[in-house]
């Protein structure tokens, strides 16, 4: 959990990224999104611009000092959650127009076809002086969401797949955990040395944590089982079981996840859901082992 967290506003990771804060704290985003500055000249990238609060843009403009930043040429996307997209007006008033990179998605990007959206798929490359990013669409946190391996560290830029404190929540309408464990076998794949968290301080060991996040969602599984041996049970039930040492504020996200476990285990045929008048809603629906 990162409850209680703090990180500076402003802070140098490495020769190429600065990490300006996104003055947005809370239960869930921790001390705030992790916007960063990216490259090693006077021009740079902006990886994710925050969800648009007044108070960030000075704290960008002090990381453009800090980074030896003039100008930002242009900004790119790791998903269309509103802590990550919600900046990139604000940002375009301030700094002026350039392109902003995402992975299109319909419903993520509804609101924001004025701007100048240029299409990320999976393998391309956004370059700046000193930094190359290569896209990694990895989805399951959102349909959406890219990471962005950046080539001269070997340095993973993980949105919100991996945090730097805490686990991710899969969202029970627009996640996927199957797709979210896909990806996480990808990034373990790409052998990152370092990552950098849409939340939370930097990560050093980066494959022990992908393979630490792997664990967890196989012991959330067994745990899960082992609930649905004692009899049918609904998620929120599971939950203060599960979850019984957590705030009670989390419960609610850790239902969603929960849910996505059992829609996983539903598709593998190691569960079903009661027929009934919540059948049909995961997060309410009465779920026994098969």
């Amino acid at each position: 959990m990162m409850q209680g967290m703090t990180l500076p506003d402003v802070d140098r990771w490495s020769e190429r990224v600065t990490v300006a804060l996104g003055q947005n704290p809370s239960a869930f985003a921790g001390p705030g999104t992790n916007t960063y500055l990216v490259g090693t000249g006077r021009e740079r990238l902006l990886l994710d611009p925050g969800e648009g609060r007044e108070s960030y843009l000075p704290v960008l403009m002090a990381g453009m000092r800090a980074a030896g930043c003039e100008r930002v040429t242009g900004i790119v996307l790791t998903h269309g959650h509103p802590d990550h997209i919600g900046g990139v007006r604000s940002v375009l008033d301030a700094l002026g127009r350039m392109p902003v990179w995402k992975f299109p998605h319909e419903a993520f990007d509804r609101g924001y076809e004025d701007l100048e959206m240029r299409a990320l798929a999976d393998g391309d490359v956004v370059e700046t002086e000193g930094a190359t990013l290569r896209a990694l669409h990895t989805p399951g946190h959102a349909p959406d969401h890219l990471c962005f391996l950046m080539e001269e560290e070997n340095a993973l830029f993980s949105g919100d797949n991996v945090l730097g404190v805490g686990t991710t929540i899969i969202p029970s309408v627009s996640g996927d955990l199957g797709q979210y464990m896909a990806s996480l076998a990808r990034l373990l794949e790409e052998a990152p040395s370092v990552i950098y968290p849409a939340h939370g301080p930097r990560i050093e060991d980066a494959r022990g944590k992908i393979r630490e996040y792997i664990a967890h969602r196989h012991a959330r599984e067994a745990q899960i089982l082992a609930e649905l041996r004692k009899g049918p049970r609904d998620p929120i039930t599971m939950v203060r079981v599960i979850y019984a040492d957590y705030p009670e504020n989390l419960h609610a996200p850790a239902c969603q996840s929960v849910s996505q476990h059992l829609m996983k285990l539903e598709g593998e045929g190691r569960v079903s859901r009661r027929a009934g008048p919540d059948a049909h809603d995961p997060v309410h629906a009465v779920w026994s082992a098969r």
